[in-house]
């Protein structure tokens, strides 16, 4: 079990400490505190200072600022949680130590002399270096960092400042010089006391693993750092040595952005889902078949972070966004027509492993213009569809496909064709399961038949992926409980999928429980009592069903059925993924 230190010290007690050497890490995210923050701060620590605007009722308690997670990195400190607090407190003592240049009484000098003990590095006789400060920043994604440190040096603003370092600590001025003139004789006891009496808990971890985990826990008011957040120093250092800072943080800004539009990460941030789809390119090149997927950092983190020191991988990470973006935004100049249809469909695909296949296959097949060859990919994406839905039938669970996907995804980086060898499936088999398979629409791959089956149909137009579907039951369950002629005999074809279709949220609500013959007008758009047109739905299928038939009975059902199923296997027969 990792060390740590813990022991509550007061503001005075943990700046003023000779080897405090704080530091604000590049990977962090920048400033955020505001003067709503600085408010509450000031009203807080007024309230306890002087209560009832009285420094004598002061009792000498304690108030606790919350704790502060670090690790020694070298000689230096990297603050984990508690930047923003820490930062704040600085601007805060700044504003006070001016304050005390012109005051001669022995209260303000000492309080003086222990504010400066705070903010700088001070020699062996306790005199400040108001050139090396106590806290400094290289946060990657702040422009404005040396702005801080510049305030701290100097305590000096001008009106062109608009950072939040600016706008924060002129707000401190403002509540200094408001207090100086209402008490004039309480003035020194304010920041005293916030030194003495304010009580920080630091923790102090051996690493930044474990530092990163103590935050996850406490942390409860903002996000915790992201795998992320941790690459990202580790490019901004590269890119800084060969003095090319700006350009990085332009472009990583502009990654933020696109990840964050269609990115939805399981865990940690958008940035960690391109992070793991890179991941499963890199593994493969290295001829990696586990099945347990090691964690994001520990994988980057190997060997010093060697792959995140190569701007070639910065440039794939770019590359590997815009395709996953293109996807997203459905961009024909980018696929075909097939492809893009396809595409739909995997988005219904019952796990997310053809994300990180279809990673793997760009990455490795994409030309200079980070373009793929569309006939090639349709059929790659044609192939893992049918495999995919298939195993997710026959073997559930996520971690079960990992095996064939695994080495399919070295196939393919060493230029071999994908034909899922070792595991081809049985067609009189299959079709036997398919038969007694429960398509219960708590099961996912309920809804993966059914956008599958909507695209068989060659009439079927390219649907929008922000459209809602919800699973309709053609044949609607509560018609069973209604007395109504044409019941069902067999109950299970109530959830069987040739009773089901996918089909508008909005249309489905209005669809409601009606009879078949009463949803027509539903799926094929109607006019209500005010002549406003109510569009129907997009899916051929149902259209095809309404325009044919009036009714949609048991034996409609099982016919309905059949035909899927077959298809199914028929599809797969295709593209050779049976005996």
């Amino acid at each position: 079990m990792s060390k740590l230190n813990i022991e509550d010290k007061t503001i005075q007690e943990l700046f003023s400490d000779k080897n405090a050497d704080f530091l604000i890490p590049d990977y962090q995210r920048p400033y955020a505190w505001n003067e709503d923050e600085c408010r509450t701060l000031w009203e807080d620590l007024f309230a306890f200072i002087f209560p009832d605007n009285d420094k004598d009722k002061f009792n000498d308690d304690e108030y606790f600022l919350g704790p502060i997670v670090t690790f020694k990195n070298n000689r230096q400190s990297e603050i984990i949680d508690g930047q923003q607090r820490l930062t704040t407190l600085m601007l805060l003592l700044r504003a006070f130590y001016d304050k005390f240049e012109n005051m001669k009484d022995e209260q303000s000098i000492t309080t003086k002399k222990n504010i400066a003990q705070c903010i700088w590095k001070t020699d062996e006789f306790d005199k400040p270096d108001k050139n090396r400060l106590k806290i400094d920043s290289e946060v990657a994604t702040d422009d404005d960092k040396e702005e801080f440190l510049s305030i701290l040096k100097s305590g000096k603003t001008n009106s062109s400042q608009k950072s939040r370092y600016a706008k924060n600590f002129q707000y401190f001025q403002k509540k200094i010089d408001k207090f100086l003139n209402e008490y004039p004789g309480y003035f020194p006891y304010m920041p005293n006391r916030i030194m003495k009496n304010c009580i920080l808990l630091p923790i102090e971890a051996m690493s930044q693993d474990t530092a990163l985990r103590i935050f996850s826990t406490l942390n409860d008011r903002g996000l915790p750092l992201s795998d992320a957040d941790i690459f990202k120093a580790q490019f901004y250092k590269m890119f800084s040595g060969k003095g090319e800072k700006d350009k990085f943080i332009k472009k990583w800004r502009e990654l933020e952005t696109i990840c964050s539009e269609f990115f939805e990460a399981k865990s940690g941030s958008p940035m960690d889902e391109l992070f793991t789809r890179y991941m499963y390119y890199e593994r493969a090149l290295m001829g990696n078949k586990n099945t347990t997927t090691e964690a994001l950092r520990k994988f980057y983190e190997k060997d010093n972070y060697k792959l995140l020191k190569n701007e070639d991988v910065f440039n794939n990470l770019i590359e590997l966004a815009n395709f996953w973006n293109n996807i997203e935004n459905q961009d024909s100049d980018k696929f075909s027509e097939d492809v893009l249809r396809k595409l739909f469909v995997l988005y219904y695909a019952p796990n997310s492993m053809w994300t990180y296949f279809t990673s793997v296959y760009f990455m490795k097949n994409k030309d200079n213009d980070g373009l793929l060859n569309q006939e090639a990919f349709n059929d790659f994406l044609g192939k893992s569809i049918g495999f995919i839905w298939t195993y997710a039938i026959m073997n559930p669970g996520v971690n079960a496909l990992r095996g064939p996907i695994y080495n399919e995804m070295i196939n393919i980086v060493n230029d071999n064709s994908i034909t899922f060898e070792n595991y081809k499936f049985d067609r009189v088999k299959l079709k036997e399961v398919f038969d007694y398979y429960k398509f219960n629409n708590q099961r996912p791959i309920t809804k993966s038949m059914l956008a599958w089956w909507a695209f068989m149909n060659p009439q079927q137009k390219l649907l929008n992926t922000e459209i809602k579907f919800d699973i309709e039951h053609i044949f609607p369950k509560n018609r069973q409980n209604k007395g109504e002629e044409n019941k069902l005999v067999n109950l299970e074809n109530l959830e069987s999928l040739g009773n089901k279709s996918l089909l508008e949220k909005k249309i489905n609500i209005r669809a409601s429980d009606y009879r078949f013959k009463d949803k027509i007008k539903y799926y094929i758009g109607y006019s209500n009592n005010r002549n406003q047109k109510k569009e129907g739905t997009d899916i051929e299928d149902l259209l095809k069903l309404s325009h044919n038939s009036d009714d949609f009975v048991e034996a409609d059902i099982e016919e309905r059925k059949e035909t899927i199923i077959n298809k199914f296997l028929d599809y797969l027969e295709a593209y050779k993924l049976l005996k």
